[in-house]
């Protein structure tokens, strides 16, 4: 954890001027796909959460989440958290994570989702097992092909992480009273090129990506559901197991 950073709502109109700064900065997209400063005033006005990690008076991260209502229950859809390079592997991301659940869990808020990429498996690892999120939803080419390099021209497939925030699941890996699974019904592997792949070889990232994506959605067509991700010796991996199992 960062004991140095501070996280709170967002309350002024310079700091939600500051998320939009942050956009540009972190992801490099261009104006016409960065999210306007009305999508976060609209947000904490109507039931949202849009939190600013400070390191003194510097935002240097900040998380966006809107809310939304399935089968009548209310849940919230965390659009985006991003946090300046930097400050990143030092707890940031983790922090804005439980302030969202705090926050959410004291106004009777049980989820929270969000999506992500599914080939970046760092990112995966830190929602699955460091936050106990699952994911059962496979979204294809969610918001299009966008400018972001981050995105390298690639279809923006996504999963949907679901973040059951007074689960027993997510309670004990909060706590670290779970240990990481060493086996699974089922595997979805990933070659440990990937990442240089990203830095050069395109083609090789999109034959990984639809050859990913159909094993996704035939596992969730199953049943099975995302709950963990490993090192392998053949590069890295998702283990899926029944949702029932949970």
């Amino acid at each position: 954890m960062s004991a140095e950073i501070l996280i709170r709502r967002c309350d002024a109109l310079a700091e939600i001027d500051r998320c939009i700064e942050l956009q540009r900065e972190i992801w490099g997209e261009a104006d016409l796909e960065v999210t306007p400063s009305s999508v976060f005033v609209v947000a904490a006005h109507v039931g949202g959460q849009v939190f600013g990690a400070f390191d003194g008076p510097l935002m240097i991260g900040f998380t966006l989440a809107l809310p939304g209502v399935r089968q009548g229950r209310p849940f919230l859809h965390s659009h985006m958290t991003g946090v300046l390079d930097p400050y990143r592997d030092r707890g940031v991301g983790r922090q804005l994570k439980l302030f969202q659940r705090d926050e959410a869990l004291a106004r009777g808020i049980r989820l929270i989702e969000w999506t992500f990429d599914p080939l970046e498996l760092r990112n995966a690892h830190f929602n699955l097992n460091r936050l106990g999120a699952i994911a059962r939803t496979y979204l294809p080419n969610l918001y299009g092909v966008t400018s972001s390099p981050l995105h390298r021209g690639l279809p923006t497939d996504r999963l949907v992480a679901e973040w059951h925030l007074d689960s027993p699941r997510v309670i004990a890996i909060l706590s670290e009273k779970v240990p990481e699974p060493l086996d699974a019904p089922a595997l979805i592997s990933f070659p440990p090129e990937l990442d240089e792949w990203k830095r050069g070889n395109p083609e090789e990232v999109a034959r990984v990506q639809a050859r990913t994506r159909q094993e996704f959605q035939d596992w969730f067509a199953r049943g099975y559901a995302a709950i963990a991700t490993r090192t392998t010796s053949a590069g890295s991996a998702y283990l899926l197991a029944p949702w029932s199992e949970f």
